[in-house]
């Protein structure tokens, strides 16, 4: 069966970070990358959140939602947090999502009924109810310039293995680090934060 991907393309799949991470931005980071080529690769910070910015807040800054109208939003909307999603374009906003919501010429099924779409529309449809059922909403992203993402993994910057769309969608993201490590049976206590020590 012909695929999409690339040989060897990471998409659709997670990166977690060594303890060695020398990017503190990325330290205990999980991503889940959207894509992945011979081009470069981008992906989405799973598990950091945008503290100072809530997604009413960020609704209202986008005229979406008039200021005072927060209590409009369905329940599951006003819980949800806006994730930092990398450094890069830290203005733009991606919504990874469930694929029960698509939007023609937008939305990018990534992999495993998982899917990227960055416009307003999705925003409005979030707000009004009726948008995917699980949805993570991130400002920024991580990106890799071509080979980049590649020599990073050689150099044991990152662990990579299939993204469990539990840990993707999941607000708990205190753990999410942990048990993406688990779902490769690796123990988090057995990884050593030095290079050459057991």
């Amino acid at each position: 069966m012909p695929s999409r991907f690339e040989r060897g393309s990471l998409e659709g799949q997670f990166l977690i970070a060594m303890p060695n991470m020398a990017d503190g931005r990325f330290a205990h980071t999980v991503i889940y990358v959207c894509a992945h080529s011979s081009d470069g690769a981008m992906g989405l910070v799973l598990n950091q959140v945008a503290r100072h910015l809530s997604v009413a807040d960020l609704l209202v800054q986008l005229n979406i939602l008039q200021e005072g109208d927060a209590i409009k939003l369905p329940p599951p909307v006003r819980s949800m947090s806006v994730h930092r999603g990398g450094p890069v374009e830290t203005e733009r906003g991606f919504v990874l999502h469930s694929d029960d919501f698509v939007l023609d010429s937008a939305t990018l099924p990534i992999h495993g009924g998982i899917c990227l779409t960055a416009t307003l529309e999705i925003l409005r449809a979030i707000a009004e109810g009726r948008g995917p059922s699980q949805a993570l909403l991130a400002l920024g992203y991580a990106g890799w310039a071509p080979g980049q993402l590649e020599s990073e993994i050689q150099s044991n910057g990152w662990l990579t293995g299939p993204a469990d769309p539990d840990i993707v969608f999941d607000a708990d993201l205190n753990t999410k680090w942990e048990r993406a490590l688990w779902r490769l049976g690796i123990d988090p206590a057995m990884l050593s934060g030095e290079a050459g020590h057991a």
